[in-house]
Protein backbone atom coordinates (compact mmCIF):
# COMPACT_ATOMS: atom_id res chain seq x y z
CA UNK A 1 0.00 0.00 0.00
CA UNK A 2 1.41 3.37 -0.97
CA UNK A 3 0.94 6.00 1.75
CA UNK A 4 -0.82 9.16 0.64
CA UNK A 5 2.25 11.12 1.69
CA UNK A 6 4.57 9.13 -0.58
CA UNK A 7 3.23 10.48 -3.86
CA UNK A 8 5.45 12.33 -6.29
CA UNK A 9 4.77 15.82 -7.59
CA UNK A 10 3.30 14.30 -10.79
CA UNK A 11 0.88 12.16 -8.80
CA UNK A 12 -0.30 14.80 -6.36
CA UNK A 13 -1.15 17.18 -9.18
CA UNK A 14 -4.16 15.01 -10.05
CA UNK A 15 -6.89 13.08 -8.29
CA UNK A 16 -5.54 9.57 -8.68
CA UNK A 17 -7.35 6.79 -6.86
CA UNK A 18 -4.85 4.39 -5.31
CA UNK A 19 -6.25 0.84 -5.46
CA UNK A 20 -4.59 0.06 -2.12
CA UNK A 21 -6.29 2.78 -0.10
CA UNK A 22 -9.71 1.97 1.42
CA UNK A 23 -12.49 1.48 -1.07
CA UNK A 24 -14.24 4.72 -1.85
CA UNK A 25 -11.29 6.92 -0.84
CA UNK A 26 -9.23 9.08 -3.17
CA UNK A 27 -5.73 10.50 -3.00
CA UNK A 28 -5.87 14.21 -3.68
CA UNK A 29 -4.14 17.34 -2.38
CA UNK A 30 -5.09 19.93 0.19
CA UNK A 31 -5.24 22.57 -2.53
CA UNK A 32 -7.96 20.61 -4.34
CA UNK A 33 -10.34 20.55 -1.37
CA UNK A 34 -9.46 23.82 0.38
CA UNK A 35 -8.77 27.41 -0.61
CA UNK A 36 -5.55 28.79 0.84
CA UNK A 37 -5.69 32.40 2.01
CA UNK A 38 -9.16 33.08 0.57
CA UNK A 39 -10.03 36.66 -0.41
CA UNK A 40 -10.63 39.18 2.33
CA UNK A 41 -14.23 40.28 2.92
CA UNK A 42 -15.40 43.37 1.13
CA UNK A 43 -15.09 46.58 3.08
CA UNK A 44 -18.89 46.74 2.82
CA UNK A 45 -19.31 43.35 4.48
CA UNK A 46 -19.79 45.02 7.87
CA UNK A 47 -20.10 48.56 9.21
CA UNK A 48 -16.63 49.99 10.00
CA UNK A 49 -17.27 49.95 13.75
CA UNK A 50 -18.71 46.41 13.85
CA UNK A 51 -16.80 44.10 16.16
CA UNK A 52 -14.90 41.16 14.73
CA UNK A 53 -12.77 38.51 16.41
CA UNK A 54 -9.03 39.23 16.54
CA UNK A 55 -6.56 36.36 17.06
CA UNK A 56 -2.91 37.19 17.75
CA UNK A 57 -0.52 34.25 17.60
CA UNK A 58 -0.43 33.72 21.43
CA UNK A 59 -4.22 33.28 21.39
CA UNK A 60 -3.83 29.86 19.75
CA UNK A 61 -3.05 27.10 22.23
CA UNK A 62 -0.71 24.61 20.57
CA UNK A 63 -1.48 21.81 23.01
CA UNK A 64 -5.24 22.09 22.64
CA UNK A 65 -5.26 23.10 18.98
CA UNK A 66 -7.80 25.82 19.75
CA UNK A 67 -8.28 29.57 19.96
CA UNK A 68 -8.39 30.17 23.71
CA UNK A 69 -8.10 33.91 24.31
CA UNK A 70 -9.37 35.90 21.31
CA UNK A 71 -9.88 39.64 21.38
CA UNK A 72 -12.34 41.88 19.54
CA UNK A 73 -11.52 44.79 17.25
CA UNK A 74 -13.43 47.14 14.99
CA UNK A 75 -13.81 45.74 11.47
CA UNK A 76 -12.27 48.78 9.77
CA UNK A 77 -9.19 48.73 12.03
CA UNK A 78 -8.10 45.20 11.07
CA UNK A 79 -9.43 44.53 7.58
CA UNK A 80 -6.30 45.60 5.68
CA UNK A 81 -3.27 44.65 7.74
CA UNK A 82 -4.09 41.15 8.93
CA UNK A 83 -5.00 37.66 7.76
CA UNK A 84 -8.76 37.25 7.51
CA UNK A 85 -10.87 34.15 8.10
CA UNK A 86 -14.47 33.13 8.54
CA UNK A 87 -16.42 30.64 10.64
CA UNK A 88 -15.05 27.07 10.25
CA UNK A 89 -11.89 28.19 8.46
CA UNK A 90 -8.63 26.65 9.68
CA UNK A 91 -5.74 28.88 10.72
CA UNK A 92 -2.30 27.30 10.44
CA UNK A 93 0.80 29.01 11.88
CA UNK A 94 3.45 29.06 9.17
CA UNK A 95 6.38 30.58 11.10
CA UNK A 96 8.92 28.81 13.31
CA UNK A 97 8.62 27.71 16.10
CA UNK A 98 4.82 28.13 16.18
CA UNK A 99 4.27 25.69 13.32
CA UNK A 100 6.48 23.00 14.84
CA UNK A 101 4.68 23.44 18.18
CA UNK A 102 1.33 22.72 16.52
CA UNK A 103 -0.44 26.07 16.44
CA UNK A 104 -3.41 25.18 14.25
CA UNK A 105 -7.09 25.71 15.06
CA UNK A 106 -10.60 25.85 13.63
CA UNK A 107 -12.13 29.32 13.78
CA UNK A 108 -15.34 29.09 15.77
CA UNK A 109 -17.80 31.50 17.40
CA UNK A 110 -16.40 34.51 15.57
CA UNK A 111 -17.93 37.89 16.29
CA UNK A 112 -20.17 38.72 13.31
CA UNK A 113 -18.83 35.58 11.64
CA UNK A 114 -15.45 37.14 10.80
CA UNK A 115 -11.99 36.95 12.27
CA UNK A 116 -8.61 38.55 11.67
CA UNK A 117 -5.22 37.69 13.03
CA UNK A 118 -1.49 37.49 12.61
CA UNK A 119 -0.14 37.57 9.06
CA UNK A 120 1.84 34.49 10.10
CA UNK A 121 -1.35 32.42 9.77
CA UNK A 122 -2.16 30.56 6.59
CA UNK A 123 -5.92 30.27 6.23
CA UNK A 124 -7.59 27.17 4.76
CA UNK A 125 -11.25 27.15 3.78
CA UNK A 126 -13.08 24.00 2.75
CA UNK A 127 -14.53 24.08 -0.77
CA UNK A 128 -17.23 21.66 0.38
CA UNK A 129 -15.71 18.22 -0.17
CA UNK A 130 -13.90 18.04 3.18
CA UNK A 131 -15.08 18.60 6.72
CA UNK A 132 -13.03 21.30 8.50
CA UNK A 133 -12.52 18.88 11.42
CA UNK A 134 -11.19 16.17 9.09
CA UNK A 135 -8.61 18.56 7.63
CA UNK A 136 -7.77 19.94 11.08
CA UNK A 137 -6.92 16.50 12.45
CA UNK A 138 -4.87 15.72 9.35
CA UNK A 139 -2.77 18.85 9.96
CA UNK A 140 -2.37 17.94 13.65
CA UNK A 141 -0.27 14.88 12.84
CA UNK A 142 3.35 15.14 13.96
CA UNK A 143 4.69 13.60 10.75
CA UNK A 144 2.96 16.34 8.77
CA UNK A 145 4.58 19.08 10.87
CA UNK A 146 7.99 17.42 10.58
CA UNK A 147 7.62 17.28 6.80
CA UNK A 148 6.50 20.91 6.73
CA UNK A 149 9.50 21.89 8.87
CA UNK A 150 11.86 20.36 6.32
CA UNK A 151 10.30 22.55 3.61
CA UNK A 152 10.57 25.86 5.47
CA UNK A 153 12.33 28.75 3.79
CA UNK A 154 13.88 31.97 5.10
CA UNK A 155 16.55 33.01 7.59
CA UNK A 156 17.10 31.54 11.05
CA UNK A 157 14.30 32.57 13.41
CA UNK A 158 12.14 33.74 10.51
CA UNK A 159 11.65 30.49 8.64
CA UNK A 160 8.18 29.87 7.22
CA UNK A 161 6.20 27.11 5.53
CA UNK A 162 5.50 28.14 1.89
CA UNK A 163 1.83 28.25 0.95
CA UNK A 164 2.73 26.00 -1.99
CA UNK A 165 3.70 23.22 0.38
CA UNK A 166 0.24 23.10 1.93
CA UNK A 167 -1.45 23.50 -1.43
CA UNK A 168 0.41 20.53 -2.93
CA UNK A 169 0.49 18.34 0.18
CA UNK A 170 -1.14 14.94 -0.48
CA UNK A 171 -4.36 14.14 1.34
CA UNK A 172 -6.27 10.84 1.60
CA UNK A 173 -9.93 11.84 1.28
CA UNK A 174 -12.71 9.61 2.61
CA UNK A 175 -16.36 9.71 1.53
CA UNK A 176 -18.32 12.45 3.29
CA UNK A 177 -20.31 10.10 5.53
CA UNK A 178 -17.11 8.31 6.53
CA UNK A 179 -15.39 11.63 7.24
CA UNK A 180 -18.15 12.40 9.72
CA UNK A 181 -17.75 9.06 11.47
CA UNK A 182 -13.94 9.39 11.51
CA UNK A 183 -14.19 12.84 13.10
CA UNK A 184 -16.76 11.67 15.66
CA UNK A 185 -14.69 8.63 16.64
CA UNK A 186 -11.45 10.62 16.77
CA UNK A 187 -13.08 13.23 18.99
CA UNK A 188 -14.45 10.54 21.29
CA UNK A 189 -11.08 8.80 21.67
CA UNK A 190 -9.05 12.00 21.90
CA UNK A 191 -11.40 13.32 24.58
CA UNK A 192 -10.47 10.28 26.69
CA UNK A 193 -6.78 10.78 26.01
CA UNK A 194 -7.00 14.49 26.84
CA UNK A 195 -8.88 13.73 30.05
CA UNK A 196 -6.03 11.39 31.01
CA UNK A 197 -3.44 14.05 30.18
CA UNK A 198 -5.34 16.58 32.30
CA UNK A 199 -5.38 14.19 35.24
CA UNK A 200 -1.66 13.58 34.84
CA UNK A 201 -1.03 17.34 34.70
CA UNK A 202 -2.92 17.72 37.98
CA UNK A 203 -0.64 15.11 39.56
CA UNK A 204 2.36 17.25 38.63
CA UNK A 205 0.79 20.25 40.37
CA UNK A 206 -0.06 18.12 43.41
CA UNK A 207 3.54 16.89 43.61
CA UNK A 208 4.84 20.45 43.53
CA UNK A 209 2.53 21.35 46.42
CA UNK A 210 3.54 18.17 48.21
CA UNK A 211 7.23 19.10 48.06
CA UNK A 212 6.55 22.57 49.45
CA UNK A 213 4.33 21.09 52.18
CA UNK A 214 7.15 18.71 53.15
CA UNK A 215 9.61 21.60 53.39
CA UNK A 216 7.14 23.74 55.33
CA UNK A 217 6.65 20.90 57.82
CA UNK A 218 10.39 20.35 58.00
CA UNK A 219 11.28 23.95 58.84
CA UNK A 220 8.41 24.45 61.27
CA UNK A 221 9.60 21.42 63.25
CA UNK A 222 6.49 19.35 62.56
CA UNK A 223 8.27 16.79 60.39
CA UNK A 224 10.54 15.72 63.23
CA UNK A 225 8.36 16.55 66.25
CA UNK A 226 7.94 12.92 67.35
CA UNK A 227 11.61 12.16 66.68
CA UNK A 228 12.66 15.19 68.76
CA UNK A 229 10.51 14.16 71.73
CA UNK A 230 12.26 10.79 71.82
CA UNK A 231 15.79 12.22 71.95
CA UNK A 232 17.47 12.34 75.36
CA UNK A 233 20.24 14.79 74.58
CA UNK A 234 20.74 17.17 71.66
CA UNK A 235 23.25 19.92 70.97
CA UNK A 236 22.57 23.23 72.71
CA UNK A 237 22.16 25.16 69.48
CA UNK A 238 21.99 28.63 71.07
CA UNK A 239 25.32 28.03 72.79
CA UNK A 240 26.70 26.70 69.50
CA UNK A 241 25.71 29.94 67.73
CA UNK A 242 27.30 32.07 70.49
CA UNK A 243 30.51 30.03 70.29
CA UNK A 244 30.67 30.37 66.50
CA UNK A 245 30.12 34.14 66.75
CA UNK A 246 32.85 34.52 69.37
CA UNK A 247 35.35 32.33 67.52
CA UNK A 248 34.78 34.15 64.23
CA UNK A 249 35.46 37.47 65.96
CA UNK A 250 38.47 36.46 68.00
CA UNK A 251 40.07 33.67 66.00
CA UNK A 252 39.07 34.06 62.34
CA UNK A 253 40.16 31.14 60.20
CA UNK A 254 40.27 31.10 56.44
CA UNK A 255 37.33 28.73 56.11
CA UNK A 256 35.13 30.62 58.60
CA UNK A 257 36.10 34.22 57.87
CA UNK A 258 36.11 37.29 60.12
CA UNK A 259 32.76 38.46 61.50
CA UNK A 260 33.16 42.03 62.77
CA UNK A 261 29.55 42.86 63.59
CA UNK A 262 26.52 40.75 64.22
CA UNK A 263 22.98 41.68 65.15
CA UNK A 264 20.87 38.68 66.16
CA UNK A 265 17.69 38.40 64.10
CA UNK A 266 14.52 39.94 65.49
CA UNK A 267 12.35 37.10 66.78
CA UNK A 268 9.21 39.21 66.28
CA UNK A 269 9.68 39.00 62.51
CA UNK A 270 9.86 35.23 62.48
CA UNK A 271 7.56 32.43 63.72
CA UNK A 272 8.62 31.14 67.14
CA UNK A 273 10.91 28.12 66.69
CA UNK A 274 10.21 24.78 68.37
CA UNK A 275 11.77 24.02 71.74
CA UNK A 276 15.49 23.39 71.35
CA UNK A 277 15.71 25.46 68.14
CA UNK A 278 16.82 29.03 67.60
CA UNK A 279 16.89 31.45 64.70
CA UNK A 280 20.19 32.44 63.15
CA UNK A 281 21.29 35.11 60.73
CA UNK A 282 22.89 33.96 57.51
CA UNK A 283 25.66 36.45 58.28
CA UNK A 284 26.84 34.03 60.98
CA UNK A 285 26.27 30.86 58.96
CA UNK A 286 27.94 32.04 55.72
CA UNK A 287 31.63 32.86 55.86
CA UNK A 288 31.90 34.12 52.28
CA UNK A 289 29.33 35.60 49.89
CA UNK A 290 30.17 36.82 46.40
CA UNK A 291 28.69 37.11 42.92
CA UNK A 292 30.12 35.65 39.74
CA UNK A 293 32.20 36.98 36.90
CA UNK A 294 31.18 39.34 34.12
CA UNK A 295 32.52 39.43 30.62
CA UNK A 296 33.65 35.82 30.43
CA UNK A 297 32.04 35.18 27.05
CA UNK A 298 35.47 35.52 25.47
CA UNK A 299 36.60 32.55 27.56
CA UNK A 300 33.80 30.22 26.35
CA UNK A 301 35.07 26.86 25.14
CA UNK A 302 33.76 23.54 23.89
CA UNK A 303 35.24 21.77 26.89
CA UNK A 304 36.99 22.56 30.14
CA UNK A 305 35.66 24.07 33.36
CA UNK A 306 31.92 24.43 33.88
CA UNK A 307 30.49 27.96 33.84
CA UNK A 308 27.35 27.88 36.00
CA UNK A 309 24.47 30.11 34.89
CA UNK A 310 20.87 30.67 35.99
CA UNK A 311 19.79 27.97 33.54
CA UNK A 312 21.59 25.44 35.75
CA UNK A 313 19.49 26.29 38.85
CA UNK A 314 15.88 25.47 39.67
CA UNK A 315 13.24 26.42 42.24
CA UNK A 316 12.10 22.85 42.87
CA UNK A 317 15.43 21.26 43.75
CA UNK A 318 18.83 21.92 45.27
CA UNK A 319 20.55 19.87 42.57
CA UNK A 320 22.32 21.54 39.67
CA UNK A 321 20.69 21.04 36.28
CA UNK A 322 23.46 19.98 33.93
CA UNK A 323 21.54 19.40 30.69
CA UNK A 324 22.63 22.79 29.30
CA UNK A 325 26.27 23.32 30.18
CA UNK A 326 28.59 26.13 29.12
CA UNK A 327 32.33 25.50 29.41
CA UNK A 328 35.11 28.08 29.88
CA UNK A 329 38.86 28.29 29.89
CA UNK A 330 39.10 30.85 32.72
CA UNK A 331 41.81 33.50 33.02
CA UNK A 332 44.37 33.32 35.81
CA UNK A 333 44.37 35.70 38.74
CA UNK A 334 42.22 36.83 41.66
CA UNK A 335 38.97 36.85 39.70
CA UNK A 336 39.40 33.18 38.88
CA UNK A 337 40.00 32.31 42.52
CA UNK A 338 37.11 34.48 43.77
CA UNK A 339 34.43 32.96 41.57
CA UNK A 340 35.51 29.33 41.68
CA UNK A 341 32.99 27.16 43.53
CA UNK A 342 33.86 24.64 46.21
CA UNK A 343 31.98 21.49 47.29
CA UNK A 344 29.32 22.51 49.78
CA UNK A 345 28.84 26.02 48.36
CA UNK A 346 25.24 27.16 48.02
CA UNK A 347 24.49 28.91 44.73
CA UNK A 348 21.66 31.44 44.51
CA UNK A 349 20.22 33.24 41.47
CA UNK A 350 20.30 36.99 42.20
CA UNK A 351 18.83 38.55 39.03
CA UNK A 352 15.56 38.09 37.12
CA UNK A 353 14.13 34.86 38.61
CA UNK A 354 15.73 35.30 42.03
CA UNK A 355 16.04 32.65 44.71
CA UNK A 356 16.77 29.52 42.69
CA UNK A 357 19.15 27.47 44.80
CA UNK A 358 21.65 24.66 44.32
CA UNK A 359 24.17 22.86 46.52
CA UNK A 360 27.53 22.11 44.92
CA UNK A 361 28.10 18.37 45.40
CA UNK A 362 31.32 16.71 46.51
CA UNK A 363 33.88 15.98 43.79
CA UNK A 364 32.11 18.33 41.40
CA UNK A 365 35.24 19.41 39.57
CA UNK A 366 36.41 22.86 38.56
CA UNK A 367 33.53 25.28 38.03
CA UNK A 368 32.81 29.01 38.13
CA UNK A 369 29.66 31.16 38.30
CA UNK A 370 28.57 34.08 36.17
CA UNK A 371 27.35 37.45 37.44
CA UNK A 372 23.73 36.33 37.80
CA UNK A 373 24.62 33.70 40.42
CA UNK A 374 25.94 34.25 43.96
CA UNK A 375 28.14 31.91 45.97
CA UNK A 376 27.21 31.57 49.66
CA UNK A 377 29.82 29.49 51.48
CA UNK A 378 28.66 28.00 54.82
CA UNK A 379 31.06 27.93 57.76
CA UNK A 380 32.65 24.69 58.86
CA UNK A 381 30.39 22.65 61.13
CA UNK A 382 27.09 23.68 59.53
CA UNK A 383 25.08 20.93 57.86
CA UNK A 384 25.02 22.40 54.37
CA UNK A 385 22.12 20.41 52.84
CA UNK A 386 19.92 21.73 55.65
CA UNK A 387 20.70 25.34 54.69
CA UNK A 388 20.20 24.67 50.99
CA UNK A 389 16.82 23.02 51.48
CA UNK A 390 15.67 25.87 53.71
CA UNK A 391 16.50 28.42 51.04
CA UNK A 392 14.44 26.35 48.56
CA UNK A 393 11.48 26.19 50.96
CA UNK A 394 8.58 28.64 51.02
CA UNK A 395 10.16 30.39 54.03
CA UNK A 396 13.43 31.01 52.22
CA UNK A 397 11.71 31.92 48.96
CA UNK A 398 9.45 34.44 50.74
CA UNK A 399 12.51 36.20 52.13
CA UNK A 400 14.13 36.37 48.70
CA UNK A 401 10.95 37.88 47.26
CA UNK A 402 10.76 40.47 50.04
CA UNK A 403 14.40 41.45 49.65
CA UNK A 404 14.56 41.81 45.87
CA UNK A 405 14.81 45.36 44.62
CA UNK A 406 15.07 47.44 41.47
CA UNK A 407 12.50 49.26 39.35
CA UNK A 408 13.61 47.98 35.94
CA UNK A 409 16.03 45.19 36.81
CA UNK A 410 14.93 43.02 39.72
CA UNK A 411 17.69 41.50 41.79
CA UNK A 412 19.28 40.66 45.14
CA UNK A 413 22.34 42.30 46.65
CA UNK A 414 25.02 40.38 48.48
CA UNK A 415 24.00 42.11 51.71
CA UNK A 416 20.53 40.65 51.21
CA UNK A 417 21.95 37.14 51.23
CA UNK A 418 23.75 37.96 54.49
CA UNK A 419 20.52 39.18 56.14
CA UNK A 420 18.39 36.04 55.85
CA UNK A 421 16.76 34.63 58.98
CA UNK A 422 17.09 30.86 59.23
CA UNK A 423 15.36 28.48 61.68
CA UNK A 424 18.16 26.52 63.27
CA UNK A 425 17.70 23.22 65.12
CA UNK A 426 20.45 21.09 66.69
CA UNK A 427 22.83 19.49 64.20
CA UNK A 428 21.41 16.03 64.89
CA UNK A 429 17.91 17.23 63.98
CA UNK A 430 19.18 19.04 60.88
CA UNK A 431 20.53 15.72 59.64
CA UNK A 432 17.25 13.91 60.42
CA UNK A 433 15.24 16.62 58.67
CA UNK A 434 17.32 16.33 55.51
CA UNK A 435 17.10 12.54 55.59
CA UNK A 436 13.30 12.68 55.78
CA UNK A 437 12.94 15.45 53.21
CA UNK A 438 15.10 13.63 50.67
CA UNK A 439 13.31 10.32 51.25
CA UNK A 440 9.92 11.96 50.61
CA UNK A 441 11.28 13.84 47.61
CA UNK A 442 12.67 10.61 46.22
CA UNK A 443 9.16 9.15 46.42
CA UNK A 444 7.73 12.24 44.68
CA UNK A 445 10.42 12.03 41.99
CA UNK A 446 9.57 8.41 41.25
CA UNK A 447 5.88 9.31 40.89
CA UNK A 448 6.78 12.25 38.65
CA UNK A 449 8.82 9.99 36.38
CA UNK A 450 5.84 7.70 36.02
CA UNK A 451 3.65 10.72 35.21
CA UNK A 452 6.16 11.83 32.57
CA UNK A 453 6.14 8.38 30.99
CA UNK A 454 2.35 8.32 31.11
CA UNK A 455 2.10 11.73 29.46
CA UNK A 456 4.46 10.60 26.70
CA UNK A 457 2.37 7.47 26.15
CA UNK A 458 -0.79 9.58 26.00
CA UNK A 459 0.78 11.82 23.37
CA UNK A 460 1.92 8.84 21.31
CA UNK A 461 -1.61 7.45 21.63
CA UNK A 462 -2.96 10.71 20.20
CA UNK A 463 -0.75 10.34 17.15
CA UNK A 464 -1.62 6.65 16.82
CA UNK A 465 -5.33 7.51 16.78
CA UNK A 466 -4.80 10.10 14.05
CA UNK A 467 -2.64 7.70 12.02
CA UNK A 468 -5.35 5.04 12.15
CA UNK A 469 -7.95 7.63 11.20
CA UNK A 470 -6.22 8.51 7.94
CA UNK A 471 -5.42 4.91 7.09
CA UNK A 472 -9.13 4.15 7.23
CA UNK A 473 -8.76 1.92 10.29
CA UNK A 474 -10.63 3.94 12.91
CA UNK A 475 -14.19 3.25 11.75
CA UNK A 476 -15.78 0.77 9.32
CA UNK A 477 -15.32 2.02 5.71
CA UNK A 478 -18.38 3.51 4.08
CA UNK A 479 -17.94 1.13 1.13
CA UNK A 480 -18.07 -1.90 3.44
CA UNK A 481 -21.12 -0.60 5.30
CA UNK A 482 -22.90 0.04 2.02
CA UNK A 483 -22.21 -3.54 0.90
CA UNK A 484 -23.47 -4.98 4.17
CA UNK A 485 -26.64 -2.89 4.06
CA UNK A 486 -27.25 -3.41 0.36
CA UNK A 487 -27.26 0.27 -0.49
CA UNK A 488 -25.35 2.66 -2.69
CA UNK A 489 -22.98 5.35 -1.44
CA UNK A 490 -21.04 8.31 -2.80
CA UNK A 491 -17.30 7.56 -3.05
CA UNK A 492 -14.84 10.40 -2.53
CA UNK A 493 -14.14 10.64 -6.27
CA UNK A 494 -17.85 11.23 -6.92
CA UNK A 495 -17.93 13.69 -4.02
CA UNK A 496 -15.15 15.71 -5.66
CA UNK A 497 -16.90 15.59 -9.01
CA UNK A 498 -20.18 16.77 -7.45
CA UNK A 499 -18.54 19.64 -5.59
CA UNK A 500 -16.64 20.58 -8.72
CA UNK A 501 -19.90 20.78 -10.66
CA UNK A 502 -21.57 22.84 -7.94
CA UNK A 503 -18.66 25.26 -7.82
CA UNK A 504 -18.61 25.50 -11.59
CA UNK A 505 -22.19 26.70 -11.50
CA UNK A 506 -21.06 29.43 -9.10
CA UNK A 507 -18.07 30.29 -11.29
CA UNK A 508 -15.51 28.70 -8.97
CA UNK A 509 -13.10 25.94 -9.97
CA UNK A 510 -12.32 22.82 -8.01
CA UNK A 511 -9.02 21.70 -9.45
CA UNK A 512 -5.52 20.83 -8.31
CA UNK A 513 -2.67 23.30 -8.25
CA UNK A 514 -1.33 24.14 -11.67
CA UNK A 515 2.23 23.85 -12.93
CA UNK A 516 3.28 27.19 -11.48
CA UNK A 517 2.26 26.11 -7.99
CA UNK A 518 4.17 22.85 -8.35
CA UNK A 519 7.45 24.49 -9.28
CA UNK A 520 8.42 24.88 -5.63
CA UNK A 521 8.40 21.07 -5.21
CA UNK A 522 9.04 19.48 -8.62
CA UNK A 523 8.64 15.72 -8.43
CA UNK A 524 9.32 15.92 -4.70
CA UNK A 525 8.49 13.04 -2.44
CA UNK A 526 6.91 13.87 0.91
CA UNK A 527 7.82 11.13 3.32
CA UNK A 528 5.54 10.15 6.17
CA UNK A 529 7.01 8.56 9.27
CA UNK A 530 4.51 6.98 11.65
CA UNK A 531 5.22 4.17 14.01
Amino acid sequence: MKNSSQLTGREISGQMTDPEIPDGWVNTTIGVVADLSPPKPSQKALPPSASVTFVPMPAVDAEMGAIVSPKTRAFASVRKGYSSFAENDIIFAKITPCMENGKVAIARNLSNGLGFGSTEFLVLRSKGAILPEYLFYYLRQEWFRRTAEAEMTGSVGQRRVPAGFLRNAPLPLAPEAEQKRIVAKAEELLARVNATKERLAKVTVILKRFRQAVLAAAYSGQLTAEWRDNQKQLTDVEQWIRDIFRLRQEFPRKENGLLKNYTPPNDNDFPPPPKGWTVASSDVLFSFVTSGSRGWAKYYADSGSIFIRIANLDHNSIHLTLSDIQHVTPPSGAERNRTRVQPGDILISITADVGMTALVPDEFGEAYVNQHVAIARPIQGVYKPYLAWYLASSGGQAQFQDLQRGATKIGLGLDDIKSLVIPFPPLEEQQEIVRRVEALFKLADSIEKRVTRGTARAESLTQAILAKAFRGELVPPEAELARREGRSYEPASALLARIKAELAEKGTNLKPAGRSALKSHPKKVLTKSIN
